[in-house]
């Protein structure tokens, strides 16, 4: 499935090159229109990432997001900062159909894993950003990758299991907007080690090639962003190489 997505920074559509907010691209797009845009090409499921909120957990910009999400009939998943129930709740509220957890599931497991019983396994996506070490191990970032977390994806997908993990979001970080590809060995592994889960693929796509190359790889679905946003090719060009299931 083809998932585009946009950043929000302040209100405004930008992109990081691996997730460093000192190398901001900003693109003088509306959100809505580009979304809308998106949505008319034939996307069922939109991503949005509140870059601001990542960052500043009390300047989550969830006032821009209920405009988004109320001019939309699309899906729509979004993830940020999100560091409290309360948070959830109030993306579910305003009619978000999956809110991505990121640093939190990482620091407070249990707490994310109580979410999962309460609101079930189809509001909640895991956002397991990875930095793979020279010994291949697969070491999950934090805080807007701005520090790492000290945990394998295996160990946190172990932990979540048994409480009906079942959407999950992986971004190779050294991929991450730089348009080089996606790193679909990752996806090859983790799809043949946890074959119930709907994986995510995220980071690197530049073209209809790569887009054909992670679907497949086993991954469910392919967040594209940058590709998108520089015309590399359209969302409709995207959906003919992986139709929507």
């Amino acid at each position: 499935m083809i998932i585009p997505a946009i950043d929000l920074i302040d209100g405004q559509v930008v992109r990081l090159f691996q997730g460093d907010y000192n190398q901001q691209t900003t693109f003088a797009l509306s959100p809505l229109a580009q979304l809308q845009s998106y949505q008319a090409q034939g996307a069922k499921w939109l991503h949005i990432v509140d870059l601001t909120g990542a960052k500043e957990p009390q300047q989550r910009q969830t006032r821009l997001i209920t405009e988004l999400v109320n001019g939309l009939e699309a899906n729509i998943q979004v993830g940020g900062g999100i560091r409290s129930e309360a948070q959830l709740s109030e993306l579910l509220e305003i009619g978000v159909k999956r809110v991505v957890i990121g640093s939190l599931a990482v620091k407070e497991p249990e707490l994310v894993q109580s979410w999962f019983k309460k609101y079930g396994s189809e509001a909640i996506c895991l956002a397991l950003d990875v930095n793979i070490n020279e010994q291949g191990e697969k070491i999950v970032a934090v805080s807007g990758w701005q520090s790492g977390g000290g945990k394998t994806l295996e160990s946190l997908v172990e932990s979540f299991k048994p409480f009906g993990l079942k959407h999950a979001l992986v971004t190779d970080i050294s991929r991450d907007g730089t348009l080089q590809g996606s790193n679909t060995q990752l996806y090859q592994e983790i799809a043949a080690l946890y074959p119930d889960i709907q994986w995510q693929a995220s980071g690197g796509i530049a073209s209809l090639e790569d887009v054909v190359a992670v679907r497949d790889s086993g991954a469910k679905g392919i967040i594209i962003g940058k590709a998108l946003l520089i015309d590399n090719f359209s969302v409709a060009e995207a959906i003919t190489c992986w139709p929507n299931e």
